[in-house]
């Protein structure tokens, strides 16, 4: 993946870092987002899936550490790095309770951060998360669970399998062939084209009873894709 292709977001209430910041990633070839408070973000992240987040501590409203720590509640599990003057031994050990990745204080070295940032990346590259979240829903991986907008949702082994493949392959067209070797695997060879239409008809009925929210369409041709 190009730097191009990641995007990272960082939250800074002071404009002249967050303007030192947005440089020094774009440079590097970055896709940056900047927010000055954490106002918003929850709701970008809802609509756009960035790699990294670089968060200050000190921002109005909700403090940097609550609010990582509110995300991982919800399900996000983006890498964090705080970059903060809060320098004490305890202000770090609540950074990293709090659900952070990495921290830094400031004064920073942009070089520094930089590197830290290649590394963190590389490492959430292989990192997985029990709890996966997709627009208001929220996969628990480990116990085969799925909440929307914080209710339960019963799906079987199965359907929980082809709602996960989605939400690892978010706004791909998948194909038959695709969903048939990664959701029923070995027992594909008992597969039949209306099999994937039958599984794919109860699990949007399951997960958009109302049929409203159409998280996952049809392409012609294709196959499937969440949206």
């Amino acid at each position: 993946m190009q730097n191009q292709d990641i995007e990272i977001v960082v939250i800074e209430d002071e404009e002249d870092i967050l303007e030192l910041l947005e440089y020094h990633l774009s440079k590097t070839g970055y896709s940056v987002t900047g927010f000055l408070s954490t106002e918003h973000v929850e709701r970008f992240l809802e609509e756009e899936n960035p790699a990294l987040m670089v968060v200050d501590r000190n921002l109005p409203g909700v403090e940097g550490s609550e609010f990582v720590a509110y995300l991982r509640d919800e399900g996000y599990d983006i890498p964090v790095i705080f970059l903060t003057a809060m320098d004490q031994e305890k202000d770090l050990e609540e950074g990293f309770t709090s659900g952070g990745d990495d921290y830094m204080t400031k004064p920073f070295k942009p070089k520094e951060l930089l590197l830290r940032i290649e590394a963190l990346l590389r490492r959430s590259g292989v990192r997985k998360s029990d709890r996966v979240k997709y627009r208001d829903m929220v996969l628990d991986t480990k116990q085969h669970l799925l909440t929307i907008e914080g209710n339960p949702v019963e799906l079987t082994n199965l359907e929980f399998r082809l709602l996960y493949t989605f939400v690892k392959n978010p706004h791909q067209p998948l194909d038959r062939d695709f969903l048939r070797d990664e959701v029923w695997g070995d027992d594909s060879a008992s597969f039949h084209d209306k099999t994937i239409n039958v599984a794919m008809n109860r699990l949007k009925k399951k997960i958009d009873p109302s049929g409203e929210k159409e998280y996952i369409v049809p392409v012609w041709g294709v196959g499937y894709k969440l949206v």
